[in-house]
């Protein structure tokens, strides 16, 4: 019989938590029955893998994030509404870094769960941008503009990456700043490299911004 109060929640829970604490990298289904008390078999009667425990971090953070976002960004707009979002992006990533990296990992095809959630995390990426009017590839390119900014800056910070003593709240405020005046202009003609805009997609298919190319 499985222990008294050990669910699959709580199994989920607290591998989220040793995520955050030690690493995802550092995972592992020992440390993870050490923590709960519990002998190793145990933890088989609530989840059928490591695979399928990491899935299901993944899954849960890409919807924790998503509703996060969608928190911040609910009756805002254009520039208000990008600022508030990049804001709670940047704070939910460094206080849950096991939980953020797992977000990255796109899901396996078929896995329809997965694809759900990790869609609806880019789609608020697409509405806070919905002021701006971009269709087509546009709409794409500055998407995946905002992703990979917001991922670039906050991989950085996590990695201990930026050295110099200049505030960095003020870098990342600079940072959103500038990203609000590109998209005001994302549709200059006039700008070199420029190409027609293909319509009807608003949205990638991809996962938060990752290591993966797209």
């Amino acid at each position: 019989m499985p222990r008294a109060g050990l669910t699959g929640d709580r199994v989920v829970a607290e591998a989220e938590r040793m995520a955050d604490d030690a690493g995802l990298g550092q995972l592992s289904l020992t440390a993870l029955a050490e923590r709960l008390g519990v002998r190793q078999p145990s933890i088989y009667k609530h989840i059928d893998s490591m695979a399928g425990l990491r899935r299901s971090i993944s899954v849960r953070a890409k919807a924790e994030l998503g509703d996060v976002l969608a928190r911040a960004a609910v009756g805002r707009s254009g520039a208000d509404a990008i600022r508030s979002m990049s804001q709670a992006y940047r704070t939910w990533a460094l206080a849950h870094p096991g939980r953020y990296e797992a977000a990255q990992v796109a899901p396996a095809p078929g896995d329809a769960d997965d694809e759900a959630v990790s869609q609806a995390v880019v789609q608020i990426c697409a509405d806070v941008l919905a002021a701006y009017e971009l269709h087509g590839d546009d709409a794409i390119d500055a998407i995946r503009a905002l992703r990979s900014t917001l991922h670039g800056f906050v991989a950085l910070e996590a990695g201990g990456g930026f050295g110099f003593k200049t505030d960095i709240d003020r870098s990342f405020e600079r940072l959103v700043r500038g990203m609000v005046v590109a998209f005001a202009s994302w549709t200059d003609r006039g700008a070199p490299g420029t190409r027609p805009a293909r319509t009807g997609v608003t949205h990638d298919r991809q996962p938060l911004p990752g290591p993966r190319p797209g």
